[in-house]
């Protein structure tokens, strides 16, 4: 009998012991793990798109579906047609879409926004954007014109939002190495820098009727290869140089096909003077194929880029050598990743992306423009 009551005990304490471990099997189990990091995950990033003129936007379309942790809430483009294109290429849901920029910024309430108008337009986007308190980004250049460039600074003043300007070189390792190779002293005091920098012509390489009716209009580009490409090479001159200004402005544009390109420039070669450094800006629509070189001389040596990751570097006496840029690392690496890192408090503005830098690049631009028109150097001070 008393065998067989401790019999029983030991099945039911095992039964007991069993069910316990099972207990905690459960709890711990992968799905209930999954629910609890999603409920840990930040919410993803919600911005919204001013404009669709601008083909630049077409790489953000094809990037933003396998960006989880970002939320397209909406699109201003007050060209019904041309949203209608987007939304069929990129299966978009129409009800993101808007005529009307304030009313956009209103009903989605986006954390930021990134505009793909004409420049010309930049201001007007910047000061809905102001008056809703919501950071902006926008694609290379600032802006047409130095007033332009004031009246956005004064607006992001008045309501603490953020400018910033989108190059894709910022996000090119191989200009990072640029820098580092000029503030290490490697090759000695700058001399000389120079840009080549565009391709055969907007229209040749077969640009959106959208983006070439302002892309050739003077008014909505404020000019045409001397502000679509010259705005790459001020906008790294005046970081290579820790955000000097130039001491004068020389500049020669032509219409190399004036049938094609009737009312803008479609080359340019522009000249910047500083204390000890000449930077010689070539941009233009007129390259057989397409260019995005820089070399830069200094006392010691040289280094001139091969691709977006490589240079050759040279020093006097010494053999020269191919080196490869470091990958940018994130926030850093990408305009999408920048922009949220910034609003979201992060990082402060990077200096390439910096309204201060691009207000500089929009005063040399303008004098550009001045010193091709009345042929003649621009002093800037």
């Amino acid at each position: 009998m008393f065998a067989r009551t401790f019999i029983f005990l030991l099945v039911v304490a095992t039964i007991t012991i069993v069910a316990a471990f099972n207990t905690d099997v459960i709890s711990a189990s992968p799905s209930d793990s999954n629910q609890q990091a999603d409920a840990n995950a930040k919410p993803p990033f919600r911005f919204a798109i001013a404009g669709l003129t601008h083909d630049h936007v077409t790489g953000l379309m094809r990037d933003i579906p396998h960006r989880k942790d970002f939320t397209l809430v909406g699109i201003a483009e007050p060209n019904a047609k041309l949203a209608a294109k987007y939304v069929a290429r990129y299966h978009l849901p129409p009800s993101i879409i808007y005529t009307d920029l304030d009313k956009m910024l209103d009903e989605t309430k986006p954390q930021a926004v990134v505009a793909y108008t004409s420049t010309f337009d930049h201001l007007q986007v910047v000061q809905a954007c102001a008056a809703h308190h919501i950071d902006v980004m926008m694609e290379k250049p600032l802006a047409v014109s130095v007033e332009h460039a004031a009246a956005m600074a004064k607006a992001a003043k008045k309501a603490g939002i953020r400018v910033l300007v989108n190059y894709s070189t910022t996000w090119e390792p191989v200009n990072t190495l640029m820098r580092d190779i000029i503030e290490q002293n490697t090759i000695g005091e700058i001399r000389k820098i120079i840009f080549y920098k565009g391709h055969s012509g907007p229209k040749e390489i077969g640009c959106s009727p959208e983006f070439l009716n302002w892309l050739t209009d003077p008014k909505l580009n404020g000019g045409g290869a001397l502000f679509d490409f010259g705005c790459y090479g001020a906008n790294l001159t005046t970081w290579f140089l820790n955000n000097q200004k130039p001491l004068s402005v020389t500049a020669v544009t032509r219409q190399t096909k004036p049938d094609i390109y009737t009312k803008v420039d479609d080359d340019a070669t522009v000249i910047l003077t500083y204390p000890k450094t000449q930077v010689i800006i070539m941009a233009s629509w007129s390259w057989p194929y397409g260019r995005d070189n820089i070399e830069i001389y200094g006392t010691a040596g040289s280094i001139q880029t091969i691709d977006n990751k490589t240079a050759i570097l040279r020093i006097d006496g010494k053999p020269e050598q191919k080196i490869t840029a470091n990958a940018i690392e994130s926030p850093y690496s990408d305009s999408l990743t920048y922009l949220a890192a910034v609003v979201n408090g992060g990082i402060k503005p990077q200096e390439l992306a910096s309204l201060e830098n691009n207000m500089t690049v929009t005063e040399i631009l303008c004098a550009a423009r001045r010193s091709a028109q009345s042929q003649s150097t621009i002093q800037l001070r």
